[in-house]
């Protein structure tokens, strides 16, 4: 096994107080194991749309110039005077960053539990994971099936457990049937074939008629183009066919949840006997999960007094259900990494790759089918 060294890179992130998002490469020490601890060699990470928050935060990617060599890479962008005020609380603070990865088990703490993974590949949502090397507790690590490649398991964590989490709060909280935005995004693709398993109702909204096309060759019945003219008609028929009343919106932004909740609210209201001026008695509820939009979030009150708007993030969500049955979903996604919660990935890029302009700027788009994946070893021995 290859010596392990006594520093290594990471990549982290800083707002200048200047008003400048700065992101660099840093030689950090490769923390010792403790007892109940394993040491990752660090082989794919990928770029999550909920990486990019703290990667690149509210900077102007259009203004990114780079400094600095080529083994130590600096990216620099300007952020726009009217967003630094959200910015006071990580002023000047070099950030790790990347919320999950995959790589082998190069060294243990003296625990069986620990000394079990030298060795293995494991997966895990450490926070830090753009970096040669991450120290996490075995407990944490999710074992790769014999096999199964540290690109095949980078993705294990955020977008499996989320689309996992969204039919569990659909069961939890006594709705029937789902409606998730962006649904031709990898996250998208996977929460359709959850729901065809096991024969739960989702409505797909995408933004585009080739989103639409990429839904129907995995099998998705209801699906409707937010860009449409007739929209919210063929919005109101997949809702009063399917019953969702629960919805998950990764746009945030914009008019879309207030269009959902109307849907619903017509929908509900369609085979009503009597008027009433409250509107219907059905909760309808939206879950703001992802901020594609980052504008505001519009609500035109057409859907009554019977809903809720509020915000989904996966730590919570497996908080609220659990070890046990965080667990038991997380066992789930290891046995179905390469089927139902298959990743795939536009371009596998090192550390210094992902500081050039022209590829940040790439995997800022968060376009439908691109999906960046780090490697903070690549082209190392």
């Amino acid at each position: 096994m290859t010596a392990i060294p006594q520093t290594a890179l990471q990549l982290r992130s800083r707002v200048r107080t200047g008003g400048q998002l700065e992101l660099s490469l840093v030689e950090a020490p490769v923390p010792a194991c403790r007892p109940d601890d394993v040491l990752i060699r660090v082989e794919a990470a990928p770029i999550n749309p909920s990486d990019l928050g703290l990667l690149l935060g509210p900077a102007d990617i259009g203004t990114a110039r780079a400094s600095g060599s080529p083994g130590r890479p600096i990216l620099t962008a300007d952020i726009p005077e009217r967003l630094m005020r959200g910015m006071a609380a990580r002023l000047d603070q070099s950030l790790p960053t990347g919320n999950e990865g995959a790589g082998l088990v190069v060294a243990a703490g003296d625990s069986p539990e620990a000394q079990a993974l030298l060795g293995r590949t494991v997966a895990v949502l450490g926070r830090a994971m753009y970096a040669q090397y991450f120290r996490a507790r075995a407990t944490d690590c999710l074992v790769l099936p014999p096999g199964v490649s540290a690109a095949d398991g980078a993705s294990a964590f955020v977008n499996p457990l989320t689309a996992l989490g969204m039919v569990e709060t659909m069961r939890m909280e006594g709705h029937t049937a789902l409606v998730h935005t962006a649904a031709a995004s990898n996250l998208g693709q996977m929460l359709n074939r959850i729901c065809q398993a096991e024969g739960v109702a989702l409505v797909n909204i995408v933004r585009r008629p080739e989103q639409a096309e990429i839904l129907r060759d995995l099998g998705a019945v209801h699906i409707v183009d937010s860009s449409a003219s007739d929209f919210m008609d063929r919005l109101i028929a997949a809702l009063n066919e399917t019953g969702a009343t629960l919805a998950f919106d990764a746009i945030g932004g914009g008019k879309l949840t207030s269009q959902i909740l109307t849907g619903m609210e017509a929908a509900a209201t369609r085979s009503a006997t009597a008027y009433n001026r409250y509107g219907s008695s059905t909760h309808k509820q939206v879950y703001i999960y992802g901020g594609l939009d980052t504008g505001p979030t519009e609500l035109y009150r057409g859907f009554g007094f019977a809903w809720g708007v509020g915000g989904f993030l996966l730590t919570p969500f497996l908080e609220r259900v659990g070890p046990k049955r965080a667990a038991e979903l997380r066992q789930r996604v290891a046995a179905e990494i390469r089927t139902t919660f298959a990743s795939r990935y536009t371009a596998e890029i090192s550390l210094a790759e992902a500081l050039q302009p022209e590829v940040a700027a790439a995997y800022n788009r968060k376009t439908t089918g691109e999906k960046y994946l780090i490697n903070p070893n690549k082209g190392l021995s």
